[in-house]
C-alpha cells in the first residue's frame, strides 16, 4: 500500500472481520460441506444431526442445547423442544488454531478440480480443499 502524497509505502495486512451466521455461506468461505449430518465444524463426528424420514434432508434439530451452561433451565426443561428430554451431553472441547491446521495438513491441497475427495471424506469430516481463505 502506497501512499503518494507522503511518498511511503506500507505493507497492509487483511482478516477476516465479520461473522458468518449462514451454515452454507459459511462453508462456502471454508471449503467445509455442510450439507450433511456431520457439516457442523464444531461437532464433527459427534453431531447428533439426523436425515429427514422423507427427503433425505440433514436436519440440526435440538442439537443447539448442548452448547449452553450446564446449569442453564432450558438443558432440563422438558416441554420446549422434545419432549420428556432433559439435554445431558456437554459438547467437545473446541479446538486450537494448532489443532485445526494439523488436522487439515491432512488432506490434498487445493485444486481446481479436485481429482479425488480426501480420504475420510463423508465419515470423518467435510473437508473439500487444504487451503482456508
Amino acid at each position: 500500500m502506497s501512499n503518494s502524497a507522503k511518498d511511503e509505502t506500507s505493507t497492509m495486512c487483511t482478516a477476516l472481520m465479520c461473522t458468518v451466521n449462514d451454515l452454507p455461506t459459511y462453508g462456502m468461505a471454508f471449503r467445509w460441506n455442510t450439507s450433511s449430518v456431520i457439516g457442523c465444524l464444531v461437532c464433527v463426528e459427534a453431531t447428533r444431526a439426523f436425515y429427514l424420514q422423507n427427503g433425505r434432508k440433514a436436519c440440526y434439530f435440538d442439537c443447539h442445547r448442548q452448547f449452553l451452561s450446564p446449569d442453564h433451565p432450558y438443558r432440563r426443561n422438558k416441554k420446549v423442544v422434545i419432549k420428556n428430554q432433559v439435554e445431558k451431553k456437554v459438547t467437545r472441547p473446541r479446538l486450537t488454531g494448532e489443532q485445526i491446521c494439523d488436522w487439515v495438513e491432512e488432506f490434498s491441497p487445493a485444486v481446481e478440480v479436485p481429482p479425488s475427495l480426501s480420504d475420510g471424506y463423508r465419515n470423518e469430516h467435510k473437508w473439500i480443499k487444504y487451503i482456508i481463505l
